[in-house]
């Protein structure tokens, strides 16, 4: 589906230049080589090409202000440039040409860019940091896959002619990480984390709670982790997330310009909680430590005072980690608890979550209730949910509830693309990467105004995935699609021209050392 809106004839040419893989090779360099066509995921909003392309050489240089955040994105551009190349490529606050890394831009908000780039140099400019990382990024894609690998490559390394303006549609594009299902280390969250930062990602989601497994020491109930963390779906060992842990994960995020959104599910998805303190039960019993993949059957015991106390201090304790501005409180399949307890338990506990300044996020089941002021709910339906289910979530989009869409038929990683896919789910359908792709945030929920949707969010849920390199195939190629969705206007989505973007995305991952799905809808580069 396309959005349509009354574009100038010129700015939507551009759009669709852009949308279409568009080639800025300009006139060629002195040894007659010339820029490859420069096919961009996510789409930029305009593109104006021209002009001879600039070489990285020997002599090039990483000009940047003299902040450390500038900086900071110069030596991360450096440290992606130098294996590949061998150049030296010096990070410095002065000299003349090569790359120039700017703050200062206008009308460019907190994550947009402005790129130019000719024969004489390559200047990303950036209202804000974060606008410079994301203009890296298409930098990157600018140059040959090759670049991305970790020995010294044959160039040239030239960078195609033009100029590039760039602002994302919206402020949230998301992806969740399932670590309770099966549990991730710190190092595999951090190789996500570079990969979502390609594609201009800027939210983290990691699902830090579930019936298999408590993933983050909470010092209060320490036995949330030591025996909830025990275990994981199949009965592997689990694990958590010291606090130390946790720090570094949005240290490491926060490096790459990603926000990390924890969520702690509740009232339902709860059962390592309960097998952990007996008293969080209505009964007092602890009930066995869970190693299925069963939904709905567990819930933290609504009447009674300790549950809040319990909410209380996992939230101060997690907020306080949490520099981020919302936090995930879960309430999806709830089915063991009344409406009227779901509705008693959201009411007590949403105040808990501003108590300790953070906003609220939940799935989309908290329509049901009464969202708190300034919340967001992801919803997580089907094309074909229920008429009734999805007007709830308008009305309350239209009493001025934020929506984040990860519809699981379109945006979960975790269904399978076809019946023959090793992994994955099938529940909400087969998900093809087109499928993934060609449907528009702005007008997908009938009732809700386009200004209600804060953008998407692609989630993995790990019941069957157990590796780094499963989620690989899981997330790629549908991940830059969900990028695209929550980043370039709707006047660049079109499918014939994306999938033509997308294929020339694959040497890159060959280099960068990610596995995907090799789907026959896209037009993949021989190899």
């Amino acid at each position: 589906m396309r959005q349509h809106h009354r574009t100038p004839r010129l700015l939507g040419t551009l759009l669709l230049v852009a949308a279409a893989g568009f080639s800025l090779t300009g006139a060629a360099p002195h040894d007659g080589a010339a820029a490859p066509p420069v096919r961009v995921v996510p789409a930029p909003a305009s593109v104006e090409p021209g002009g001879a392309p600039y070489r990285v050489t020997g002599e090039t240089r990483i000009r940047v202000d003299d902040s450390p955040a500038a900086r900071a994105v110069g030596e991360y551009l450096a440290d992606i440039l130098r294996p590949s190349t061998g150049y030296r490529l010096p990070v410095a606050s002065h000299g003349a040409g090569g790359i120039r890394l700017r703050l200062g831009g206008k009308g460019l908000g907190d994550e947009g860019y402005r790129l130019d780039s000719g024969a004489s140099g390559v200047t990303v400019t950036a209202g804000r940091p974060a606008g410079l990382f994301h203009g890296v990024q298409t930098l990157r894609q600018l140059l040959p896959a090759a670049v991305e690998k970790d020995s010294v490559q044959r160039g040239p390394w030239l960078i195609a002619g033009g100029t590039i303006r760039d602002t994302p549609r919206y402020a949230y594009r998301g992806a969740m990480l399932d670590v309770s299902r099966h549990f991730f280390t710190v190092a595999q969250v951090k190789r996500y984390i570079d990969e979502l930062a390609l594609y201009k990602v800027n939210k983290l989601h990691l699902h830090l709670s579930d019936d298999q497994g408590w993933r983050i020491a909470v010092d209060s109930w320490p036995r949330l982790a030591a025996h909830g963390g025990s275990t994981q779906v199949g009965g592997g060992q689990g694990g958590f997330y010291t606090k130390a842990d946790y720090r570094e994960i949005v240290r490491y995020a926060s490096s790459r310009y990603l926000e990390v959104v924890p969520e702690i599910d509740m009232p339902g998805h709860t059962n390592a909680a309960l097998a952990s303190y007996a008293q969080l039960n209505c009964d007092g019993i602890a009930p066995d430590l869970y190693t299925g993949t069963e939904v709905g059957f567990s819930s933290l015991c609504v009447g009674k005072p300790v549950t809040y106390g319990f909410v209380d201090d996992v939230i101060r304790e997690l907020a306080a980690l949490t520099p981020g501005g919302y936090l995930h409180i879960g309430g999806d399949e709830a089915h063991s608890t009344s409406h009227a307890d779901y509705v008693t338990f959201m009411d007590k506990v949403q105040p808990i979550v501003a108590k300790y300044g953070k906003k609220v996020m939940g799935w989309h089941q908290l329509t049901g209730a009464a969202p708190a002021k300034g919340a967001l709910a992801q919803y997580w339906g089907l094309d074909d949910t229920a008429a009734e289910e999805k007007a709830q979530v308008a009305a309350a989009a239209r009493n001025g509830t934020g929506l984040v869409l990860s519809p699981a038929d379109r945006l979960y990683l975790d269904m399978k693309y076809t019946a023959d896919t090793p992994l994955g789910q099938d529940w909400a359908g087969l998900v093809e990467v087109r499928r993934a792709y060609d449907w528009d945030p702005g007008s997908y929920l009938p009732g809700v105004p386009a200004s209600a949707v804060k953008g998407v969010e692609a989630p993995l849920w790990t019941e069957t995935i157990v590796n780094s390199a499963d989620i690989d195939v899981m997330a790629f190629p549908r991940l830059p699609g969900a990028a695209e969705l929550g980043w370039s206007p709707a006047a660049t989505h079109d499918w014939d021209t994306y999938k033509v973007r997308l294929a020339a995305q694959a040497p890159r991952w060959d280099a960068l050392g990610i596995g995907y799905y090799h789907s026959p809808q896209v037009p993949w580069p021989a190899r």
